[in-house]
């Protein structure tokens, strides 16, 4: 397989090592110096994009590759709402394209859980639900794509639930910002946001009723996983068509 890196920090550093580990080869890489470099030209015989950049180039960089018949595979977050556009260019170009918010096996877990969980809450009611998610200090977006994928699920399953706000200390660029947890309205979920040190992603989804408590949670030791996850998603894409999510790859 050839494969092009869009984004070449430390996740992209960690998915060359993974490529060339698992005998692929690297035939393009894309970073802020060289934006330019991804057309048509330089993609061509290029297999599969990995595309992991920022969440203001998420969307033009996957909308190129799919625009010049590359397979792309992207896990960046805090663009997404613009997602529906790219998976209905990709339909319309019959391209191939795979987006997970988050690409670790234990986090895929921990999203069927937690829906399970919420149907079951939903039904019996009596408990409310919170996320806590904490990463490192140098990730751009808050809250985490991942944290936004638990809420919404949890709201999927959870009567009372309609919608998610992020309290984050100190976060100014974060979406749907409340001030204090006691200003979210009864029928949000809240998302509180922590960044510190190097950590690489722990996600806590806590259901909380008078009487007891439910914690749902998840630590990724490293970036090897998430990356290793990537690469294993760009082998699955790689000569299929259509939109595919880690779903689909766990099947």
């Amino acid at each position: 397989m050839k494969a092009a890196i869009i984004g070449y920090g430390k996740m992209g550093r960690e998915i060359e090592r993974i490529l060339s580990e698992r005998g692929h080869s690297v035939a393009l890489v894309i970073d802020a110096d060289n934006a330019s470099d991804l057309d048509a030209e330089h993609l061509a015989g290029v297999d599969v994009a990995l595309e992991f950049s920022t969440p203001a180039t998420a969307y033009a960089n996957i909308r190129t590759c799919l625009e010049c018949g590359t397979a792309v595979v992207s896990g960046t977050t805090g663009w997404t709402e613009r997602l529906a556009e790219l998976q209905a260019l990709c339909r319309e170009r019959q391209g191939a394209m795979f987006y997970a918010s988050n690409f670790s096996l234990g986090v895929n877990l921990l999203f069927r859980l937690n829906r399970r969980l919420a149907e079951l809450v939903g039904r019996m009611g009596g408990y409310d639900v919170r996320i806590e998610e904490t990463h490192h200090t140098q990730k751009k977006d808050s809250p985490s794509g991942t944290a936004i994928t638990l809420a919404e699920e949890a709201i999927a399953g959870l009567p009372g639930k309609s919608a998610w706000v992020n309290y984050a200390p100190g976060l100014d660029h974060a979406a749907h910002r409340i001030d204090t947890p006691a200003e979210a309205p009864a029928d949000a979920v809240v998302i509180e946001s922590v960044r510190e040190g190097a950590v690489p992603g722990i996600h806590t989804v806590v259901y909380e009723a008078e009487d007891d408590r439910l914690e749902l949670r998840h630590e990724i030791k490293n970036r090897r996983t998430l990356a290793l996850g990537a690469v294993v998603a760009a082998e699955y894409l790689c000569g299929r068509q259509g939109i595919y999510t880690m779903d689909d790859l766990l099947r």
